[in-house]
């Protein structure tokens, strides 16, 4: 079945009793971790921005919830809020998957980091590295 696998869950009620897990070869360039961030993110050329929490976050991607679905290939600018980090952070990212978790309001966006400076690549590093010491 392509790498996923349907494994059973009775902590769920039904009629969502089964959740899907992948079990294929891990194709992340870097390690993910599940913290949430505040994340502010837009459309390059637009000035409307929304406003969300990441799910996980990587040195190269992130899992962000947002109010919209958008197209793969698509850029965003995206404002990160780290913890111990003075200011947002800034990154370019490119959506890879966006899929709609509650019909027409919520959506979860793959996303991978196309551009950030090396002042901002630092501290995200930084962050990242707290977080792996954080979780043992």
């Amino acid at each position: 079945m392509n790498g996923v696998q349907e494994v059973e869950s009775s902590s769920l009620s039904p009629p969502i009793n089964r959740i899907m897990k992948y079990v294929g070869k891990e194709k992340r360039r870097h390690p993910r971790f599940e913290e949430k961030l505040m994340v502010s993110y837009r459309l390059l050329d637009k000035e409307d921005v929304g406003v969300s929490q990441s799910k996980n976050i990587s040195l190269s991607g992130m899992l962000l919830t947002t109010n919209k679905l958008f197209a793969p290939g698509t850029y965003l600018a995206l404002d990160i809020r780290l913890p111990f980090y003075p200011t947002s952070i800034n990154i370019i990212a490119e959506v890879k998957e966006s899929k709609e978790v509650v019909k027409d309001e919520i959506f979860d966006t793959r996303l991978s980091f196309v551009s950030m400076d090396e002042k901002h690549k630092k501290a995200l590093q930084e962050a990242l590295d707290y977080y792996a010491k954080k979780k043992g």
